[in-house]
């Protein structure tokens, strides 16, 4: 597992473009494990820091709950529209586990949940120029960054 901040060392071109394509819209989505394995997909805020990326869950709330069980996420991107002239940004997904983090101290939440992402995975898919393909870039911890494309 990594920090985003070695991925940003390791990687920096690619992990900026993530960036830029989780910073495309407020609500993302992340994928928690139910009691009985099954997946659950909620919306979510996250944020990145200098170091980590960071997200809090409201008290009570069931993907509070399937977290603190098993700390197995992975969070989508905004899903944003490809335009016409083909400059579409992409999805990008980050997998991995949760790391429970202290609140912080003038945090209004009550019974909140504060984490950082242990990443196990980065994906990035948008189209290629021309736009006749799709590109697929990664990272993962011990592997890095690859491309690879499909057609």
């Amino acid at each position: 597992m990594a920090t985003w901040q070695e991925i940003e060392k390791d990687a920096p071109e690619f992990a900026g473009r993530v960036r830029a394509v989780f910073a495309a819209g407020t609500n993302k989505t992340i994928a928690t494990l139910r009691a009985d394995g099954s997946p659950r997909i909620s919306a979510s805020e996250l944020e990145f820091t200098d170091t980590d990326v960071t997200l809090g869950m409201m008290g009570g709330s069931m993907k509070l709950r399937d977290v603190r069980r098993d700390n197995r996420i992975a969070v989508h991107s905004p899903t944003l529209e490809p335009p016409e002239d083909g400059s579409w940004p992409g999805d990008a997904k980050i997998a991995g586990r949760l790391v429970e983090v202290p609140a912080p101290p003038d945090t209004p939440h009550v019974g909140a949940g504060f984490f950082r992402i242990d990443v196990t995975e980065v994906a990035l898919t948008y189209l290629g120029e021309p736009a006749d393909h799709l590109v697929i870039e990664s990272w993962h911890p011990g592997r890095g960054h690859r491309r690879r494309t499909r057609t």
